[in-house]
């Protein structure tokens, strides 16, 4: 998943900062970046904004809660049976009971 840019060393041989860039014997810079890269600096620029701080704020008040009463009302602390289907069928039997109590409370609040 990466690409690797590499200068020109006839260019970098005349180069005063050479010394600086890189220590190769062929007087070759050669930069790697993952081909996601771009995508990944345009998402790190919305989280470090005003708007995404506050959201980022949020988090822990929504998203984390909710792994935190997994574990502590809903026993994902510890996976009851063993093997990969069973614990994917423990988590998502906690994920329904979840849903099931946001959907409750939401339906309370409504009359």
């Amino acid at each position: 998943g990466y690409r690797f840019y590499k200068s020109n060393p006839e260019k970098c041989a005349s180069c005063p900062l050479l010394e600086n860039c890189t220590r190769s014997k062929k007087h070759q810079k050669v930069v790697s970046r993952h081909i996601w890269e771009d995508h990944k600096e345009k998402v790190r620029q919305n989280r470090l904004s005003a708007s995404g701080k506050v959201l980022y704020k949020k988090r822990k008040e929504k998203i984390e809660r909710s792994f935190a009463d997994s574990k502590q009302l809903h026993g994902l602390r510890y996976c009851r049976l063993r093997g990969k289907r069973n614990v994917n069928e423990q988590v998502l039997l906690t994920a329904a009971c979840q849903n099931m109590k946001k959907i409750a409370t939401h339906l309370a609040k409504l009359g």
